[in-house]
């Protein structure tokens, strides 16, 4: 991994003045995900079994304190919503680690940190190929553009179709905390029935900024076999 990357180096360097070319932005990339992978890590081991039980539970995947999985990637959607969302009287993991962590302001992993602390759930179509890397999508939740930079996703998903994840943006281009969920619009009946009725009424933003909306994704997208439509790649840093 580049770690003699100098802090100061601007994170995507694409304010039209300077011109990055795939391999520069592939590059910065790799490195902001490698600490993305090792803070995720970090925050996961200050949360209680019972606690990862709990949301394990939340999504259907218990039988009383059994772990019940098809697949041991399930569990990615377990940590995502352990690390990410808290119930109203709870912080929440990403908070609470952060309040503890000694990264100088200046540092990659202050700003990666910062970025998974303001994330967002959405909902994104996708609409073509960037010119340089990655994809360029539309957030239908929030009616805004993403720049999303993900190889896996860059080489196996379609324009036109659709993909609900949480994104981290530490500058001008996204990138996935780390799963996805291939949506289809027939999904939406049975979120909204395990939502509460009063969200009927509300924006789509707003819902979206619920921690119950990306639980009742998961829920209905693990129900659905999603596992059977992804495959998760770790890249190495020569990709």
């Amino acid at each position: 991994m580049a770690h003699s990357l100098s802090r100061q180096q601007p994170i995507l360097p694409l304010d039209g003045h300077i011109r990055s070319t795939r391999d520069d932005i592939l590059v910065r990339y790799l490195r902001l995900r490698e600490i993305s992978k090792r803070l995720h890590e970090e925050v996961l081991n200050g949360i209680s079994g019972d606690r990862l039980l709990d949301y394990a539970r939340r999504l259907g995947l218990t039988r009383g304190k059994t772990l019940l999985l098809e697949d041991m990637e399930e569990m990615y959607y377990v940590f995502d919503l352990a690390v990410y969302t808290a119930p109203a009287d709870r912080s929440r993991a990403i908070d609470r680690y952060a309040k503890s962590a000694e990264f100088d302001v200046q540092s990659d992993e202050r700003l990666m940190l910062d970025a998974m602390r303001a994330s967002q759930f959405a909902i994104l179509l996708i609409e073509k190929r960037h010119d340089t890397v990655g994809l360029i999508a539309t957030d239908i939740l929030r009616n805004s553009k993403v720049w999303l930079l993900d190889v896996g996703l860059e080489s196996s998903m379609d324009d036109g179709e659709l993909i609900a994840t949480r994104l981290i943006t530490p500058g001008k281009i996204s990138m996935t905390a780390g799963v996805n969920i291939p949506f289809e619009i027939e999904m939406l009946e049975p979120i909204c029935m395990l939502l509460p009725q009063r969200m009927a009424n509300s924006k789509l933003s707003r819902i979206a900024e619920d921690r119950r909306f990306a639980e009742a994704v998961y829920k209905v997208g693990l129900a659905n076999g999603v596992m059977d439509r992804l495959t998760y790649l770790d890249l190495s840093d020569g990709a």
